[in-house]
């Protein structure tokens, strides 16, 4: 009988069992643009061929950031962590160097990030 009376004098507030933890806040990692430069000498054909190879761009998609580069010195093939950004401008070098192309590809931190 001792137990039901410690049952019934117990403070139903204080055993709700119910822990709560405050969640850290996540911070959103920056993001940056792989950004191809124009030069004289990459054939427009080799941009289209990277830009789909390397940026999963569709011919239409490819085609319209090449007249891009090619008029305006650059062009933003897309955006990305900084860790993807990397990879992406570092393959585009490699495969461009390896075909003998001097076209460049640099990241660039966005600027509202």
């Amino acid at each position: 009988m001792a137990k039901d009376r410690d049952d019934e004098t117990r403070d139903p507030r204080r055993e709700t069992g119910v822990v709560t933890k405050e969640r850290p806040k996540v911070k959103v990692p920056s993001l940056y643009r792989v950004i191809l430069l124009n030069d004289d000498f990459t054939p427009m054909d080799f941009v289209v061929r990277v830009l789909q190879k390397f940026f999963s761009k569709n011919m239409e998609e490819a085609t319209k950031i090449m007249l891009e580069v090619h008029n305006q010195g650059a062009g933003t093939a897309g955006v990305y962590t900084l860790e993807i950004a990397e990879s992406k401008a570092y393959l585009v070098n490699q495969f461009s160097r390896q075909n003998k192309h001097p076209l460049k590809c640099i990241i660039e931190r966005e600027a509202n990030n």
